[in-house]
């Protein structure tokens, strides 16, 4: 019977229940309509941004795949200026030059057509700028000299190497002589 005494008693400890005011059915509606307002605005922020998401990747994807040769553009760039080197070097055609020394600058220049075609169909141009503008971003001056008459000063008077650019980027710039003034 003592032990009756040491159980508590869980009913009267219990809290009681404080009546809440009831939210007016107008009230109720403007909360959820406020809440409904919410929800939407963090979706259509949400579609946004899914949105931007879809499009910068796809300029991304679209940037790799058009410069994802630059490296392998640039060596062949090289090796198209080294052949026209080698073309040059040779000996200006002469009357009664030995018809193996035709052959082989025929075939050379054959070859450089070839090689250039190639590299235009992957989308590497190539321009000489002679009787342009100087375009410090697409030439390098490498020297400077008197305009001649009829040339404006700051133009392209001879091209030593020509720009060459992979789907309108820069791959290499050209090198220029610049008309002073």
């Amino acid at each position: 019977m003592t032990d009756d005494k040491d159980i508590p008693d869980t009913e009267a400890e219990a809290p009681v229940p404080v009546p809440v005011a009831e939210a007016t059915p107008e009230e109720r509606i403007a909360a959820l309509e406020a809440e409904v307002a919410s929800f939407k605005d963090k979706w259509l922020r949400a579609e946004a941004e899914m949105q931007n998401l879809r499009t910068r990747t796809q300029r991304d994807v679209q940037e790799a795949r058009a410069y994802a040769t630059q490296k392998f553009a640039r060596d062949a760039v090289e090796a198209a200026e080294n052949l026209r080197r080698g073309l040059d070097a040779l000996p200006g055609q002469a009357a009664g030059e030995p018809e193996v020394l035709t052959k082989i600058r025929d075939g050379i220049e054959g070859v450089e057509r070839s090689f250039l075609g190639v590299l235009e169909r992957n989308g590497v141009k190539r321009d000489d700028p002679t009787g342009k503008p100087f375009d410090p971003e697409m030439h390098q001056a490498m020297a400077e000299q008197p305009a001649p008459e009829g040339v404006a000063p700051g133009s392209v008077v001879a091209c030593w190497t020509p720009v060459w650019t992979l789907n309108g980027r820069l791959l290499k710039p050209a090198m220029v002589v610049v008309a002073g003034k």
